[in-house]
């Protein structure tokens, strides 16, 4: 019995000792797993309060951020109102003092119309039959040992003008000659243009509305602002007649010209005032554009399609007024081709001047005509030959259509940079000279097609002086700005820089140095 007792408390402290043992771990593992949970729930709450204090400080910047933006407009509002409006640019007549104040003596101005600032264009003279004069290249102070070469400096540089010293004394000019226009009234004040974009276009677009399809008909065809009436009267009346010794003098006045140059309205049109569905795919320039009232016209059998009578060319008139003289255009894209060949048919074009080269940096025109033989469009252009000289190419076409052929004479001349002017202005009487026996010998023929890039630099330079030069042969003066505002009256931007200004006069005194001394007399 005592053994079974002794048994039994065995039994019973290890069953105590066995309960306090699971307790106790039983105890111990829900303590660790209610402080695992306590720390998982601190872990949860710390990531949202940081990304909640994220959120609020984003919202906060940007908040800061809008409100500085305000304060910065608020602020440019401010100084717009505080400063005075700019001055107008419309032309205004200045009231009549009633007690003038005395004047300072003025020297005598090179040309007059009462108190007008506007020459009023002379009354035209009949057109004469007399051939162009070529351009003498042997001069008879050269053979008497008189040094013929004399240089003009513009804004490329030194240019060589090889000419003869004058033969008349120097008459006495005003140390600074103004363009008709007061420079104080001229609602068209910009700066001169240096190297512009034949690129295209300027600043100043003056709009003119569509009028008669092909026709040169005055610019005054609609509803027009007084800046753009304005323009319209200075191209039409502005001019100042050069006597041969005026002009040897204008061209030693650089800055004069300049000025002179940047009075006169660019006049190109607004794309959205030409109607012409799709347009803008054959203009290589979107901002050079031909003017409505002057622009060729396409006769085709699709009287629907105005596009397919579309083409970026202008008339050009020449010599006192002669309607249709020239064609001045852009040089051909790779769509145009047939509607340039389509043209030149259609307007029975004797001469085509090429003054660009086909690539210059950029694309400035496509080789439009073929190796030997080609068809564009209706038109066929055959090659007869190719004559190499040290400026320019001439090549003898012959144009084929509907059983007729004409010929054609192409002029490629590649001497001229872009948006520059050449080294030399004897080339480009050379050029000239030779377009005019051309088209002289053609007889009663279309009008010369000339084109560059654009249809406005180079191709106005050209334009321009053969113009000067027959002025000067019939007349033995010239009007170089009433030419200039002429040719800008039938195809915006013509001549695009000062510096293309300057040339054209450095061109026409060289032509005017080896005239007879009598001629236009």
């Amino acid at each position: 019995m005592r053994d079974e007792a002794f048994c039994g408390c065995l039994w019973l402290d290890w069953l105590s000792g066995l309960s306090q043992a699971h307790w106790t771990a039983l105890l111990q593992k829900t303590v660790l797993q209610g402080q695992r949970e306590r720390d998982n729930v601190w872990t949860n709450e710390g990531f949202y309060a940081v990304v909640i204090f994220l959120t609020i400080f984003i919202i906060i910047v940007t908040c800061l951020m809008v409100l500085y933006r305000l304060k910065e407009k608020v602020e440019y509002s401010d100084r717009q109102l505080k400063q005075p409006p700019p001055p107008s640019r419309d032309v205004h007549l200045a009231p009549i003092p009633v007690h003038p104040a005395p004047l300072p003596p003025l020297q005598p101005p090179p040309f007059h119309l009462g108190s007008s600032m506007v020459q009023a264009r002379a009354v035209p003279k009949p057109l004469s039959t007399a051939p162009f004069a070529p351009f003498p290249f042997s001069h008879p102070a050269a053979s008497a040992g008189v040094a013929p070469a004399s240089t003009f400096t513009t804004a490329s540089g030194a240019i060589s003008c090889h000419a003869p010293e004058p033969i008349c004394p120097p008459c006495i000019l005003p140390t600074e000659i103004r363009p008709c226009l007061s420079s104080s009234h001229s609602p068209f004040r910009m700066k001169p243009a240096a190297g512009l974009q034949e690129r295209r276009g300027s600043n100043v677009s003056l709009v003119l509305d569509m009028s008669s399809l092909g026709a040169v008909e005055p610019l005054n065809c609609g509803v027009t602002t007084p800046r753009e009436s304005a323009a319209q009267e200075y191209l039409q009346s502005a001019g100042r007649t050069l006597t041969r010794q005026q002009l040897r003098h204008t061209v030693l006045n650089t800055q004069t010209l300049h000025a002179e140059f940047a009075e006169i309205p660019m006049n190109f049109v607004d794309p959205k005032d030409l109607v012409i569905p799709s347009h803008g795919t054959k203009n290589r320039y979107k901002t050079i554009l031909p003017n409505p009232h002057s622009r060729v016209i396409l006769k085709t059998k699709n009287s629907h399609d105005p596009l397919s009578s579309y083409i970026n060319a202008n008339f050009v008139r020449g010599y006192l007024g002669d309607e249709r003289a020239y064609i001045a255009t852009q040089g051909p894209m790779i769509n145009t081709v047939n509607d340039f060949w389509h043209m030149a048919w259609q307007e029975d074009s004797p001469v085509i001047v090429m003054i660009t080269k086909l690539k210059e940096k950029n694309e400035k025109c496509v080789l439009y005509w073929p190796e030997r033989r080609g068809i564009y469009g209706k038109t066929e252009v055959l090659v007869n030959s190719v004559r190499e000289c040290e400026h320019f190419t001439v090549r003898s076409l012959t144009l084929k259509q509907g059983g007729q052929s004409r010929a054609v004479e192409h002029y490629w001349y590649t001497s001229w940079p872009d948006h520059k002017t050449p080294d030399s202005t004897q080339p480009l009487l050379q050029l000239m000279t030779d377009v005019e026996e051309d088209r002289l010998a053609t007889g009663p023929r279309g009008p010369v097609i000339v084109h560059c890039s654009a249809g406005i630099g180079r191709t106005g330079c050209f334009i321009a002086t053969t113009i000067g030069c027959r002025q000067l042969q019939m007349e033995g003066s010239v009007d170089v700005l009433g030419i200039v505002c002429q040719l800008r009256s039938d195809r915006g931007g013509m001549i695009q820089t000062g510096e293309q200004y300057e040339f054209v006069h450095h061109a026409l005194c060289l032509y005017e140095s080896r005239l007879p001394f009598d001629a236009g007399q």
